[in-house]
């Protein structure tokens, strides 16, 4: 059962999230659009995590979920919403937790890596692969899209299916606009060289939003990568064979 959230400041934001279980920390960071409860409670992750003697620590990310809405693309940079994920961490009290981002949460999470390595004990960065170096595109199409009047009155292919998903999880589609304009900074293979932590990365062989596995992972010394056949970037986040290989590397 997924219980009311907590909250906390976060330098001035009030974020919203939720814990469970007990053991060593992970922390999970969701998907654009989405919420902790969307992307890692009704999946599943919570209860296979707990059941694999974690303490699983989910929130929602500024502008999304119950947490603190914001109209000013300035305030969504990656970095600053892997600094809220920092204080949260702070907040509860965890000097290091293993990491898991989804899709935008696994950029959120790669920067919470580089900034804050000593915090970091091993990432997940799934969802999200070639594209993190290379960039998404399509942002504001999709911004257009959340502002357009009703989803009939979106034509582009990708804007649609996010608008469509952000109704689906009541969203505030002003808020998702703002955060859409400048959460999707790059991060280049130079820096991604410097990462130090045991890195998984994962995704479904049919992700056009991921991109590629290998270049991530050759990016990031040691790395590891996982491909799920026939899973694409919607349906892989529940993916049997996804949660199978994290909780082996988490272990």
């Amino acid at each position: 059962m997924f219980a009311p959230m907590h909250k906390f400041n976060s330098d001035g934001v009030e974020i919203a999230y939720e814990t469970a279980g007990g053991g060593p920390p992970v922390l999970l960071i969701h998907g654009f659009a989405s919420t902790g409860k969307v992307n890692w409670w009704e999946t599943g992750w919570v209860k296979t995590l707990t059941a694999a003697g974690h303490f699983v620590i989910t929130f929602d990310h500024r502008g999304h979920g119950a947490s603190e809405k914001l109209y000013d693309s300035g305030m969504y940079a990656a970095t600053e919403m892997a600094e809220d994920a920092r204080r949260l961490l702070d907040h509860l009290g965890i000097t290091q937790a293993d990491v898991m981002g989804y899709s935008m949460g696994a950029r959120v999470a790669a920067f919470l890596t580089l900034r804050h390595p000593d915090r970091v004990h091993r990432a997940v960065f799934a969802g999200l692969a070639s594209r993190m170096i290379t960039g998404v595109g399509g942002a504001e199409a999709i911004a257009r899209g959340f502002e357009a009047p009703s989803r009939e009155d979106v034509t582009d292919p990708g804007a649609r299916t996010f608008r469509i998903f952000a109704e689906q999880t009541r969203s505030d589609l002003k808020a998702l606009a703002a955060c859409i304009r400048s959460s999707r900074e790059k991060i280049t293979a130079e820096e991604l060289a410097g990462i130090s932590v045991p890195v998984l990365v994962v995704a479904g062989d049919k992700d056009d939003v991921a991109g590629q596995i290998d270049p991530l992972v050759q990016a990031i010394p040691g790395a590891r990568g996982v491909a799920l056949p026939g899973r694409n970037h919607m349906n892989a986040v529940g993916d049997r064979g996804y949660k199978d290989a994290v909780t082996a590397f988490f272990a």
